[in-house]
């Protein structure tokens, strides 16, 4: 059996709910379940004040986008790439590209096989992002969110930086 990825479909704006909802209806009739395993329209709640009070709505992080997981095929192909609302695969010429391990974790997507190889108060050395060359020291690890907070020398002062666990590497 082939392996699931994560990938992107655009949608027009605005459409997102619908064409997920779309998609599920359509999992549904072609029983599609075992191929088409989940389809996410990433959303963060945002605090806004107005008037002076406070309101709690939801925020779409990629406003266009929905993610499906899924086993690429040309039945799932078709199936998604059909549905009322979608433009098409996000890859080079609309062709479907799966989402790589390092793009999938700032989105909440934990691959199955991600193992950590330091833990705090180890040496490290950034090894991509815009910290990249930078030496520190584990201060603590947020494995939920896959992010570990890192003292590094900022203008002569140590300063704790969040940094994504697949850009440190153990010194």
């Amino acid at each position: 059996m082939e392996e699931a990825n994560w990938y992107v479909v655009h949608t027009y704006s605005g459409y997102e709910k619908k064409v997920k909802a779309n998609i599920e209806k359509s999992i549904q009739n072609l029983h599609l379940e075992d191929q088409i395993l989940e389809v996410s329209v990433p959303v963060q709640e945002v605090v806004e004040v107005k008037d002076g009070k406070r309101k709690v709505s939801e925020k779409k992080l990629f406003p266009g986008y929905v993610l499906l997981h899924m086993i690429m095929n040309n039945e799932t192909w078709y199936v998604v790439r059909n549905t009322r609302g979608v433009t098409g695969f996000v890859g080079p010429e609309s062709k479907p590209v799966p989402l790589t391990e390092r793009e999938m974790i700032p989105l909440g997507i934990k691959p199955a096989h991600f193992e950590i190889d330091f833990g705090v108060g180890d040496q490290i050395e950034v090894i991509s992002g815009i910290w990249q060359g930078t030496v520190g020291y584990v201060k603590s690890m947020d494995h939920k969110r896959s992010v570990a907070s890192v003292g590094v020398d900022m203008f002569g002062r140590e300063t704790n930086v969040d940094i994504n666990f697949l850009e440190i590497k153990k010194i």
